[in-house]
């Protein structure tokens, strides 16, 4: 059975750059540590936009362009990233909050080999890491969801504890 680690758009735009957050800058080395020592298997996300973000739904609403492709903010954090290559972890582009084939993947993972569960951690703790783990939810109902309070950020400290309850009610173990 595997324990799977996903970490959640540990991008600079949400660390140093556009949305960049002190809290999200805090918890990045203290990840990428968390990640390099994990004994299982390890899967990232991205959130990825493209040049024409401002004209979607979500750049109506938030009309603060990041995470374009390839662009220096659309990469994973420096050490986060070293995690990522020096383990040949996979990596799910989404232009969504939640990742339908992030989803996919975990329940064929879960057909072949059986995931005991999926813990997360990054960032936004009321945005992505909150859609994700109700999606994993969704496609593994039997499996263990469970979310490291101390290693996500949110956009706020309070809409990071909103969400941790959310989910929390909504039977994702809160770490």
């Amino acid at each position: 059975m595997l324990r799977i680690l996903a970490v959640i758009d540990m991008q600079k735009d949400f660390i140093d750059g556009s949305l960049g957050t002190p809290e999200a800058a805090a918890i990045a080395a203290p990840l990428a540590s968390f990640a390099a020592n994990w004994e299982g298997p390890v899967i990232f996300t991205r959130d990825t936009h493209d040049e024409d973000y401002l004209n979607t739904q979500e750049g109506r609403r938030l009309p603060v362009p990041h995470c374009l492709k390839d662009s220096e903010g659309w990469q994973l954090a420096d050490p986060l990233d070293e995690v990522r290559r020096s383990r040949n972890c996979p990596v799910f582009d989404k232009e969504t909050f939640g990742s339908r084939s992030l989803g996919e993947y975990l329940a064929l993972q879960n057909e072949l080999w059986g995931v005991e569960e999926v813990v997360l951690a990054g960032v936004c703790t009321d945005i992505c890491v909150i859609s994700n783990a109700l999606l994993i939810k969704a496609f593994l109902p039997e499996t263990t969801v469970a979310v490291v309070s101390s290693l996500c950020a949110g956009v706020t400290p309070q809409s990071h504890q909103n969400a941790l309850a959310a989910m929390a009610a909504c039977q994702v173990e809160i770490r």
